[in-house]
């Protein structure tokens, strides 16, 4: 008699052939609800969606590989097994599919003790992978030799593949540089905002510094009460505990590196410090040859700055600055959090040590895992797009002169012939390897849709975490205030944000006065405010969402306030005061970096302003945002 079915465990079986559906449907009918899936993408779907005891991949599916689809299916479900089904007979393919996360491997044809073997593995049965590392990375390299969809005619693409290569080349190279500098910059900001004692925190970020940039020295500089001098507070290595023995410290003017950075509150950079001996010499670093000096700053103020330099010319370029200075702001909060904590000790210091720690850490393990989540495509798109190109050169390499006839086209396939060589590829092994391959897989080898689709990927994430890097620095940039409408500058705002008609509703005072602001950060804080209310409310899909946004002069009549309010599910009032952390975020992974509040904060702090939130659940929230209003004035006589 069968079981009955609501008490029965759901296998998902991915398999193209339905066949090997019908085979492993009657096998596990008896003890198993059986679902079916004809190609890994419907299976993802269904799997997310049922959630199924255990999930069996044929290797048999198209678009992708059962170990691709078994590491994809362990990110949305990292609890439940996952067995490969295959055929694959070529050594190692029971390996690379416990290295993408399978528990279990059953080759083909499947045995009479295939149910048995199934319930085992049910059970809690995971197979054993010796030098797991080797078949991970032989996995990875699978990754990135599979390329889909037909290829294109090469003879009208010569000349765009040759730009295309050297265009990837170079953006690779930046991309490669921006990832690592933000990602490591992101690990440093993780690393000293969870130390709260100002003397250990000052210590610990130089080493840090040092350790993870691979820097010749680090030191940082803190402002004197009476802001004469930068007194430097700690010092990488013994050149550093001499210069602190020795009370080392530089006239804030402009007479130094570390004194422009914090006059000027910008980055500064000297590429070749042999050049002016007399400004930057110092006997207790004689091996310096490229420096970079970057401000600390909290709330437009410069509590002092970091200098790293390096014992190789040019060392640094403009891109490290924002990277460098993202890193350097992280430290600066870490330093002003360390210094608050010190003041307020004495009135509530365990309580205050418990919120600021808690809060820090969830905000920087947020970033680490947000900027992970970004870079992470961009290696596997640059190796896909890498191996597509030496196709295509192969194949191009081979086109005879006499079907080309067109001159021009001739010498650019000899220029593609000797480049190659030059740069150490072996087009004849590649076309070796490619006359051994299958005729339909030749057919889809290369394609140059498939090669735009990779640049595309990495184009987006690297402007993904561009993203992150404008959020940091860009409240920190000079202001330029100047009389602006923000009625005008809503009004625009909202209009190219392309929100549904009639969602956001919009009402100004009469007499509402012109604020004194710079247009470009303040038009950032109402993108900012409109769109997390927006977010806000399509999350909870709220039946009728709507914001409205109110103008007019404040009480006090040299503001101008503007009110955001949504009909959304409110915020909690536990996180109220942590949503102005950077790095906070209640999205999780749906997209959020925790930078836009924090940004939103300090820009309207710098112009002097305030902003505020009241919320309760169920209610909606409002946020309230006063600015400066543009002074009007009136000549003496009248006129």
């Amino acid at each position: 008699m069968a079981s009955d079915p609501r008490k029965l465990p759901q296998a998902l079986y991915i398999a193209a052939s339905e066949e090997s559906r019908s085979l492993v449907r009657r096998l596990l009918a008896f003890n198993f609800v059986v679902l079916e899936a004809a190609n890994p993408l419907d299976g993802l779907g269904l799997a997310e969606e049922t959630q199924p005891n255990l999930i069996l991949l044929d290797n048999n599916i198209l678009h992708m590989t059962s170990s691709e689809a078994a590491t994809r299916i362990k990110k949305i479900l990292p609890g439940t097994p996952i067995v490969v089904v295959s055929g694959d007979t070529s050594q190692g393919a029971r390996e690379r599919a416990l290295a993408a996360g399978a528990v279990g491997f059953i080759p083909k044809p499947i045995g009479g003790d295939f149910e048995e073997l199934v319930l085992a593995y049910l059970g809690g049965r995971v197979d054993e992978l010796e030098d797991a590392e080797r078949y991970l990375r032989e996995y990875q390299l699978e990754l990135a030799e599979k390329i889909e969809d037909q290829t294109r005619l090469l003879t009208n693409t010569v000349e765009r593949n040759k730009y295309l290569l050297s265009q990837n080349q170079k953006m690779f190279a930046m991309l490669d540089r921006r990832h690592k500098l933000l990602e490591t910059a992101a690990r440093v900001g993780q690393m000293v905002t969870s130390i709260l004692d100002l003397n250990e925190l000052l210590r610990h970020t130089v080493n840090i510094i040092y350790s993870e940039f691979h820097f010749y020295y680090s030191g940082i500089f803190l402002v004197s009460e009476d802001r004469q001098w930068a007194n430097l507070r700690a010092g990488y290595a013994l050149a550093g505990r001499r210069m602190l023995d020795a009370h080392y410290r530089l006239p804030i003017d402009e007479k130094s590196m570390i004194g422009r950075s914090i006059l000027n509150q910008q980055a500064q950079i000297a590429l070749d410090v042999a050049g002016e001996e007399s400004r930057f010499k110092n006997p207790y670093l004689p091996d310096t040859r490229s420096e970079m000096a970057l401000p600390l700053i909290v709330n437009s103020i410069s509590v002092g700055a970091v200098t790293v330099q390096s014992n190789e010319l040019n060392a640094f370029n403009e891109e490290d600055i924002a990277s460098l200075q993202a890193m350097a702001d992280q430290v600066a909060i870490a330093i002003n959090n360390a210094k608050l904590m010190k003041d307020l000790e004495s009135a509530n210091k365990e309580l205050l040590r418990t919120k600021t720690y808690e809060a820090i850490a969830t905000a920087t393990g947020e970033a680490i895992h947000w900027v992970g989540n970004k870079a992470a495509p961009i290696p596997g798109s640059v190796n896909r797009a890498r191996e597509d190109v030496q196709y295509l050169l192969a194949l191009v390499a081979q086109l005879k002169e006499s079907e080309l006839g067109n001159a021009s086209l001739q010498a650019a396939v000899q220029t593609v012939r000797e480049e190659a060589e030059a740069s150490g590829l072996d087009l004849n092994k590649i076309l070796e390897e490619m006359s051994a391959m299958k005729p339909n897989r030749l057919q889809t080898l290369v394609s140059v849709e498939s090669l735009m689709e990779d640049l595309e990927i990495a184009e987006n994430s690297a402007k993904t975490i561009l993203d992150i890097k404008e959020g940091l620095i860009g409240p920190a940039r000079q202001r330029n205030d100047a009389p602006v409408s923000l009625s005008e500058m809503i009004t625009h705002t909202v209009m190219n944000m392309g929100l549904p008609h009639e969602s956001v509703e919009m009402t100004w005072a009469d007499d509402m006065p012109l604020a004194h602001v710079d247009a470009r950060q303040v038009e950032q804080v109402f993108n900012n405010l409109i769109k997390n209310a927006w977010e806000a409310l399509t999350n909870a899909q709220m039946p009728n969402p709507k914001i409205h946004v109110h103008g007019r002069r404040d009480e006090n009549t040299d503001f101008v306030l503007v009110s955001v309010k949504d009909n959304g599910p409110g915020i909690p009032k536990e996180i109220q005061e942590k949503i102005w952390v950077s790095f906070f975020t209640t999205k999780g992974g749906a997209g959020g970096t925790g930078l836009g509040l924090s940004a939103v904060m300090q820009i309207v702090s710098q112009h002097g302003g305030k902003i505020w939130l009241e919320s309760e659940i169920g209610n909606g929230a409002t946020f309230f945002v006063s600015l400066p209003a543009e002074k009007l004035y009136m000549p003496e006589d009248g006129n």
